[in-house]
C-alpha cells in the first residue's frame, strides 16, 4: 500500500476527484490511502493563526514556520516518506520524478501552501523537496495535488487494469518517453467522411507499430520541439 499525507488548510475538499475512476477504485481495494491535516489544528493561538506578513515588506502573507514545524514533526516526520512542497518555484514535476516518488518509498507527505508561500528555514530545516505542475500560479497547492497524486498511482503496480497501456502512452519508457502519444482511432470506421487509416485496421500489427511511431514523431515534432530534441538525442545514444 502506498501512503499520502497531507497538510492543508482544506482537508475537507480530500480525496475529490481521486474518489473516482482509476484512483478511487485502486483507493477501495486498498492499493493506497491517504490522510490529512489541517494545518490550523497546530497553530497555538486561539484564533489559530496561521500566516504572518513577510518580513522586508511585500504583498500577501505567509505560512509561518513555527506553525508549520510542529506540523511537520508531528504529522510527517513519524514515517520518515519524502516531504513534497507543491510550489511554481519548484523542480518541474514529470514522469521520471513520479515513478522515483512511487519506487523510493512506501508513501508520499504533501505539503500544500496558500497564500505568497512558506518560511524558508521550513524548507532548510526539514529537507523539503519543492516541486511545481507547471510554469503558472495556482490559488494553492491543493489544486495542484490532484495532479500529482494521480501521475503516481498510475504507476502504483496494480492500479492499471493493462499495464501495456503505461509503456504506449505519453512519456513512456526508453527514448520513447520523450515522445507524445499517437492519435487514436475506433468504431465507426467511417464518421462524417473520415475514414479510420487503413493501416489500422490491416491486422498487420508490424506496420501498424511502425505508423504509430511515427505520428508519435510527426506530433511531438510539431508540437514539443524541446522534447523532439531531446528524443533525437535518446534515440542516437540508445544502443543498437
Amino acid at each position: 500500500m502506498w501512503h499520502v499525507n497531507i497538510l492543508t488548510l482544506f482537508p475537507e475538499i480530500y480525496p475529490g476527484p481521486l474518489k473516482c475512476s482509476i484512483p478511487g477504485k485502486a483507493l477501495e481495494v486498498g492499493l493506497w490511502d491517504i490522510s490529512t491535516k489541517n494545518i490550523r489544528d497546530f497553530a497555538s493561538n486561539k484564533h489559530k493563526t496561521v500566516d504572518s506578513p513577510p518580513y522586508g515588506g511585500g504583498g500577501g502573507m505567509v505560512l509561518r514556520a513555527d506553525v508549520l514545524g510542529e506540523a511537520i514533526e508531528k504529522f510527517f516526520l513519524p514515517n520518515s516518506f519524502p516531504i513534497v512542497y507543491l510550489s511554481p518555484r519548484g523542480k518541474l514535476f514529470n514522469q521520471k520524478m513520479a515513478k522515483f516518488f512511487i519506487q523510493s518509498a512506501e508513501g508520499i507527505n504533501i505539503l500544500c501552501g496558500r497564500f505568497e508561500g512558506v518560511d524558508e528555514r521550513v524548507i532548510n530545516e526539514y529537507k523539503v523537496m519543492e516541486v511545481s505542475v507547471g510554469d503558472y500560479v495556482l490559488s494553492s497547492g491543493d489544486i495542484a495535488s490532484f495532479a500529482f497524486i494521480d501521475c503516481c498511482l498510475r504507476l502504483l503496480p496494480g492500479v492499471l487494469g493493462n499495464e501495456n497501456s503505461l509503456k504506449e502512452e505519453s512519456f513512456g519508457d526508453g527514448c520513447y518517453e520523450s515522445l507524445l502519444e499517437y492519435p487514436h482511432y475506433t468504431k465507426p470506421v467511417v464518421w462524417r467522411s473520415n475514414k479510420v487509416p487503413e493501416v489500422l485496421t490491416s491486422g498487420n500489427h508490424n506496420k501498424i507499430k511502425e505508423w504509430r511511431i511515427n505520428k508519435a514523431e510527426e506530433k511531438t515534432r510539431d508540437i514539443r520541439p524541446d522534447l523532439w530534441n531531446k528524443y533525437l538525442k535518446g534515440v542516437k545514444n540508445e544502443p543498437s
